[in-house]
């Protein structure tokens, strides 16, 4: 009998959610769905639940890149995402990284702004994202509160495809081979759009009613690095990724798993007979 395939890997550099529904636990849920090995890398440990944040610990980047390099002496990491980074030190330690060539087809998730607006990043790590760490993006993945930041533009001007377009492209100028900027926080339709070397690519989406949305943004950004890890082009890994999110959110929608924002159903349980 011929010997099996071992999987391919993924490392996700994140925080850890105590509630499992976003951060480092949602990309190795999301790793696993896609038949990707899920490394990690802690940069942060929150105690959370669905409803609040009660406490961060930021981690020593010293120690974020002692996990990376452990991992990386072991293990064929295909693709490489990045999540909660916490602080300017932090996102210089990963940019450092990526200029050494360390982190192959990085995809940035920016965590800069909450879906509800509230800031994340201090304006000095927001320089950091866009003078040192995107310029090493294969993919970055803001959502439409990070890109009005990157885009030094406001959230209430992102409400056409033609706006989100545009300040897609003003992000690909930081050195990013791809943005991808979600709509799904503001618009009807869910449509995302994706500025890339071929042009502008909107991608159409319905959106999903319902709270149990939490990790969404994580989940989006681990789905296109477990694709690209898997070889596929990245705009067939956006498209893909998208798709995963949108069979999560739906089959988690009616779930009743704590009193906040819960999770989505990464698995397909709700769907399995």
């Amino acid at each position: 009998m011929p010997e099996p395939l071992s999987p391919l890997t993924a490392l996700t550099i994140a925080g850890s959610d105590s509630g499992g529904g976003a951060g480092a636990q949602a990309d190795l849920k999301t790793f696993a769905a896609l038949g990707v090995h899920g490394t990690s890398a802690l940069t942060a440990v929150t105690a959370q639940n669905t409803a609040e944040v009660r406490g961060v610990v930021t981690l020593e980047p010293a120690f974020m890149r002692l996990q990376v390099q452990t991992v990386l002496d072991d293990f064929d990491v295909r693709s490489v995402k990045t999540g909660m980074l916490a602080d300017r030190a932090m996102v210089a330690e990963v940019a450092l990284m990526a200029e050494e060539g360390l982190l192959p087809h990085l995809v940035v998730d920016p965590v800069l702004v909450s879906s509800s607006g509230h800031a994340l990043m201090d304006p000095s790590g927001v320089a950091a994202y866009v003078n040192l760490l995107l310029p090493h993006a294969l993919v970055a993945t803001p959502n439409l509160h990070e890109a009005a930041v990157l885009g030094d533009t406001t959230v209430d001007d992102l409400t056409t495809v033609d706006a989100m377009a545009a300040v897609a492209e003003r992000i690909r100028e930081t050195g990013a081979r791809y943005v991808v900027v979600k709509g799904g926080h503001l618009s009807d339709t869910a449509d995302d759009v994706v500025a890339g070397p071929e042009g502008i690519t909107v991608l159409q989406g319905v959106r999903v009613r319902t709270g149990n949305d939490h990790g969404t943004g994580c989940t989006l950004s681990a789905a296109i690095a477990a694709h690209v890890a898997r070889g596929s082009e990245v705009l067939d890994a956006v498209r893909e990724a998208k798709a995963f999110v949108a069979r999560a959110l739906a089959g988690g929608a009616q779930w009743d798993l704590g009193a906040g924002h819960g999770p989505i159903d990464h698995f397909g349980w709700s769907a399995s007979p």
